[in-house]
């Protein structure tokens, strides 16, 4: 099983994410439609990703388009330009799956949804956003707003 998400640097909320059993273009694409039916961003929000052939394809780069995204990469080889998406996947590992075994797929993908939806979003603290969770630095920051 592969997993992709979609992270929003403000708040390091997992605001959207897929699993399938092969890393391909539809698995980062679904991850994405997720994060665009959640957040329905604003024309020209930008979408950071690495440099792997999904995120080259015309079918990534037509979607993009399609919803008004804009498309950034990181630098060729630079692990750190992308810290906050692999700094997610050291955690999910850390805390939830490794050394695991699933019965099944669907006991995986009841596990992954568990970590993000209840506990990594509502629950998990951040040093950058002052050790509070991604949901409730948000509503933080939705209050000082009004």
């Amino acid at each position: 099983m592969y997993l992709a998400v979609v992270i929003d640097l403000f708040s390091r909320q997992v605001v959207g994410w897929a699993m399938r059993d092969r890393a391909d273009t539809e698995l980062v694409v679904q991850a994405l439609l997720s994060a665009v039916w959640r957040r329905k961003p604003n024309a020209g929000c930008l979408v950071h990703s690495d440099q792997g052939s999904v995120y080259t394809s015309d079918d990534w780069q037509s979607f993009l388009a399609s919803h008004g995204l804009v498309c950034s990469m990181s630098r060729r080889g630079n692990c750190h330009d992308n810290a906050p998406v692999e700094s997610f996947f050291g955690l999910l590992k850390r805390e939830r799956i490794r050394r695991r075994i699933y019965p099944t797929k669907d006991a995986a993908r009841a596990e992954v949804f568990d970590y993000i939806e209840m506990f990594y979003n509502p629950n998990r603290r951040h040093g950058s956003t002052g050790d509070l969770s991604p949901v409730e630095f948000e509503r933080r920051y939705a209050q000082r707003g009004s």
